[in-house]
């Protein structure tokens, strides 16, 4: 089995919460008491920023300072210009950093797949080393390494090659191998499409973007699966009815 990290694993969206919390109160004084509204549009990206640098088109850092930029414009901050995106982006790593903590489903569900005897690995949209020091920060790291990260190929989800790619790290054939992650798109349907078995972790909470009931019942019908918590994949992995050596 392949799974993503941020939000399927690591809650990212609390860490993302407590960066954007030291953001407001520094930068954007007139959007506190908004806080829900700017961790909404930072993960939103709705001018596809983060998806830009997945294609590789760009690097980490353009893509997080025209983000910080463009939240500054909507919610009453000053222009980043290159020494003072410098000082915004070491305090939002901060406390980003700082705020990692693991799904409390993660490790239990970890534990359980391990047993079972199927091999784990991360496949990730971002950096390899930063996702292994969230997994070691995390304690996630007795379970699963990164495997491929956007790093690794230069482009990241939805590209068919990661998948492929992450299946041949694992050691499993793609037909044979279950993909978890919490992006419909990106991860359940892209993974079907490359010949994995998708799994769509719809977890309770607002979603990053927004995803219409036609689009999962599209998904669904080519094979997608959804679980709304990891504790399910155990008997979801086990009842697939997978060939010998479902990874």
């Amino acid at each position: 089995m392949l799974l993503d990290i941020d939000d399927t694993l690591v809650d990212t969206r609390g860490a993302f919460e407590a960066a954007l919390g030291a953001i407001v109160d520094r930068y954007l004084p007139g959007a506190r008491g908004r806080e829900a509204e700017v961790l909404a549009a930072w993960r939103a990206d709705v001018a596809g920023h983060y998806r830009s640098y997945t294609r590789g088109e760009v690097d980490h850092r353009t893509q997080r300072m025209a983000r910080a930029n463009e939240l500054h414009a909507t919610f009453g901050g000053p222009p980043l210009d290159e020494e003072a995106y410098q000082e915004w982006d070491q305090l939002f790593e901060e406390r980003f950093s700082g705020a990692w903590r693991a799904h409390p489903d993660a490790a239990p569900a970890l534990e359980a797949l391990t047993r079972a005897g199927l091999r784990l690995g991360a496949l990730t949209n971002a950096a390899t080393a930063y996702q292994e020091a969230k997994l070691a920060r995390t304690g996630l790291d007795r379970w699963l390494g990164v495997l491929v990260g956007v790093d690794t190929l230069g482009v990241g989800k939805p590209h068919p090659r990661v998948f492929t790619e992450a299946c041949a790290r694992l050691g499993t054939e793609p037909a044979a191998t279950v993909y978890v992650g919490d992006e419909l798109d990106v991860d359940a349907v892209a993974a079907v499409a490359a010949g994995l078995r998708g799994v769509w972790l719809d977890r309770p909470g607002p979603r990053r973007v927004g995803v219409e009931q036609r689009e999962v019942g599209a998904a669904t019908e080519r094979g997608v699966e959804v679980v709304t918590d990891l504790g399910r994949l155990p008997d979801l992995v086990l009842g697939f009815g997978a060939p010998a050596g479902l990874g």
